[in-house]
């Protein structure tokens, strides 16, 4: 079968990669076109698939936030008449949407106008925001599969007959190269030093990056100010797609003096193989539960769409694992928040504090009990497969 599969940004890039691996389980004579990134033009490369291919890399359109989706509306809108031009002219057999709910619902509308069998696969989160979404998921949507176990009575409640067959991070941590290499390795590969490690994600997208790199390095230098953490390594795992030129305009000084550095294609094995990590909110902050590092997440926006988005959230929570067990695993530093000092007190406590790492690493467990176990990607596929054939 030819399958289209549309992924906006890094997160969807990794679970439209592993998804990609188990349609090709599942399907021998599969055909892929897709928009996404580097891992999912990977796995296309490696089974030496024709006839489809990567259309658009995200980060030629990832876009957040609600002024900085206004201000390039044109480039979004642009975007969304060449991906339905596409559509029509390969004629795909199945439409698979991965979240980026303000691109892929336009073309959720288009392709239920036009016959085309259509998949949602991560739910936009409409729970947390716009739950007038709902309708269009329910008109649009041929079959909606959730990833994590709190949407399992929402979506019931809401009438929508969503599928949950656990979800694809766990399988990506446990094949990770992070969970199967010794802390030696990853630093001879990086050439890093036998020290200590504070993991550092800023984000994946630009604007985010922008807004959480000067705090990050300021949280470093103090940190490197405090006797016991002046020997302390402080990586910035660098995100998919980004380059150096994203970060060293905010690194001016060399790593000898700062102690901060950028690691690209590492993210995992970064925090994986640190004793804290700073985590910007998104999906890095569920990998790192799967990781079973400790965590702080800090979140930071444009003021005009925080603004906004403290009156449309709904949800008390910005990170997942907090989501799933609907409590504070694991504090977040939220805008006004999100300052130097107040990240140097909580990893301090985190490295510091056993009976309260103690804690984190219980409700970390309670975490992965809940998503369940491996074997998320290929049931997945297996029975977007069997509902067509």
């Amino acid at each position: 079968m030819k399958y289209y599969i549309i992924a906006g940004e890094a997160s969807g890039d990794l679970h439209g990669s592993n998804l990609m691996k188990g349609i090709y389980s599942q399907d021998s004579e599969a055909v892929i076109r897709f928009w996404g990134g580097d891992l999912m033009n990977e796995v296309f490369l490696k089974h030496e698939a024709t006839g489809g291919g990567l259309v658009r890399h995200y980060k030629e359109g990832a876009i957040m936030g609600f002024w900085e989706v206004f201000t390039h509306a044109g480039k979004l809108l642009g975007n969304i008449g060449r991906c339905k031009k596409d559509i029509l002219s390969w004629q795909p057999d199945i439409v698979i949407l991965i979240d980026y709910p303000g691109f892929n619902f336009r073309i959720a509308g288009f392709t239920h106008k036009h016959g085309i069998r259509t998949y949602y696969y991560i739910a936009p989160k409409v729970w947390a925001s716009r739950e007038g979404r709902i309708r269009k998921l329910k008109e649009y949507v041929d079959r909606l599969y959730i990833v994590f176990p709190f949407e399992i009575p929402y979506f019931k409640s809401k009438g929508v007959d969503a599928v949950y067959l656990g979800n694809p991070l766990v399988d990506s941590i446990a094949e990770s190269r992070a969970m199967n290499e010794s802390r030696e390795e990853f630093l001879k590969r990086n050439s890093l030093q036998d020290r200590p490690i504070i993991a550092m994600l800023a984000g994946s997208r630009k604007s985010e990056i922008g807004t959480m790199m000067p705090v990050l390095t300021e949280f470093a230098a103090k940190m490197r100010h405090i006797p016991e953490y002046g020997g302390y390594q402080f990586i910035i795992a660098g995100a998919p797609a980004r380059s150096m030129e994203d970060y060293a305009g905010y690194l001016k000084e060399s790593y000898e003096e700062s102690g901060v550095k950028v690691l690209f294609g590492e993210t995992q094995s970064i925090i994986r193989h640190a004793e804290a990590a700073v985590v910007n909110s998104g999906t890095a902050s569920l990998e790192t539960v799967l990781l079973g590092t400790p965590q702080v997440v800090c979140y930071m926006g444009s003021w005009l769409s925080y603004t906004i988005a403290k009156h449309i959230i709904k949800v008390r929570y910005i990170s997942l694992g907090n989501l799933i067990v609907d409590r504070l695993a694991f504090k977040e530093l939220i805008q006004d928040d999100c300052t130097a000092e107040n990240i140097v007190s909580e990893v301090r406590s985190l490295i510091e504090d056993r009976a309260y790492r103690e804690k984190m690493m219980a409700e970390y467990g309670k975490i992965k009990e809940a998503l369940g176990g491996t074997g998320a990607s290929e049931a997945v596929a297996a029975d977007m497969i069997r509902s067509v054939l």
